[in-house]
Parts: C-alpha cells; structure tokens; sequence
C-alpha cells in the first residue's frame, strides 16, 4: 500500500529526474513537500503524442468513463477515488484496464511512510513512483487528470510493516514504462510489477506526531 510519500527535493532536482518542461506556474509555488496525501496535487511523468510531460494530477483515480466525478454514491458519501492499484489485477479491473494499458505514468518522491516508518534510498535521492493517470471530460468541457500508484507485494523491508507495497520503476527504465505498446510490450514490463530489491533502502522510526502515523 502507498497512501503517503515525500518530496523533498529541491525544485532543480526535481527537473533534471523529468527531464522535460515543467508545467506553467510550477517554479513559481513548488516547495518541497515532506507529506503527499491521497486528493492532493502531484507531480507526474507522461508520454503524450510521442514525448514526455510532466503534469499535475489530483491524487485518486477518476475513470473516463464516470459521469459525475463529484456526485455522491448511493449512500450519499462522495465516492472513493482509489489511490492505490494492485498490479496483479491492473488489466483485469475496469476502473484501471485502460490507464493500465495507454496511460501510464512515473510520480517523483523521495520517500514512502508505512506503520510509522519512513522508507527511502540510502542516497536520499529521487526515485519514481509507478502510476497510472487518467484525463475526464466533463459535458461541459472540464477537464480532472488524475492518478494512482500501482502496487506489488512487499520486500523484506516492507513485509513487517504492511503486506502491500508501491511499484518502483528504476532509473533508465523511464522511456518502456512510459511507451505507447502492445500486448507483447506490456507483457514485458510485468516483471518491473515484482517486489523490487530492498539492497540500498533504509526504513527510519519516525516520531509519531511528525505524520500523525498509526505506529
């Protein structure tokens, strides 16, 4: 499960990870953040009529296909935006078949938070998320972009503390994740869905009143 990250980083460090244009207005208000939460903006790597972007995306999935992203369910709550995906059933589920297979996504962080831990490279460095977005049109011609984090089952960094974990794609592995491809393409970046290495991670104890965090 990831339902809470970091980013830390400066703003310079940030751009060179994307490598691409940052979104307008971006380096007017970016500050590094030490706590993302599910509904809040992030930062996203796309690939769009065949080259990277980088947007801003509410946290929490939001299907095409939906009517009224605002309207409430039966119950009268407003409806769950999912912000987690399990990579198992991502091309089963229709809430995630089609951003599974055309709209994929790389989310910037410098560190995840699980039962109280922080969870990050020893090298304090930026590390991608692996995401799946979302553009709904409204009738009216609004436009929601929106995303989620894929999730795999954990390493044995990860394993005591949750049985989920997020989906990190490693560096130079962008430009794959990223691409417009087949089914044969998408068959092969299955095995980026496994645990990945926990060699070089390192989970902190943090105070609980730093993140208000079950320990």
């Amino acid at each position: 499960m990831c339902g809470r990250f970091a980013l830390e980083a400066p703003l310079a460090a940030v751009a060179a990870q994307l490598d691409c244009p940052l979104p307008a207005g971006l380096a007017a208000h970016y500050a590094p953040r030490d706590l993302v939460q599910p509904g809040e903006p992030v930062l996203a790597l796309r690939q769009e009529h065949g080259r990277h972007e980088a947007a801003l995306m509410l946290w929490g999935l939001v299907p095409d296909w939906v009517k009224d992203p605002l309207a409430p369910g039966p119950d009268g709550k407003s409806r769950p935006r999912p912000f987690n995906a399990r990579s198992e059933t991502v091309n089963a589920k229709a809430s995630f078949r089609g951003a599974w297979r055309h709209r994929r996504c790389l989310i910037p962080a410098t560190a995840f938070f699980e039962k109280g831990r922080r969870i990050a490279p020893a090298s304090e460095g930026v590390f991608w998320l692996a995401g799946l977005w979302e553009r709904w049109i409204g009738a009216d011609g609004s436009e929601l972009e929106s995303c989620c984090v894929l999730t795999t089952r954990p390493n044995a960094l990860v394993a005591p503390l949750h049985e989920r974990m997020p989906v990190i794609v490693p560096p130079g592995l962008e430009q794959p994740w990223l691409a417009q491809v087949d089914g044969p393409g998408l068959r092969a970046l299955e095995p980026l869905l496994e645990p990945w290495d926990p060699a070089g991670w390192l989970a902190f104890r943090l105070d609980q009143a730093q993140l208000n965090l079950p320990l």
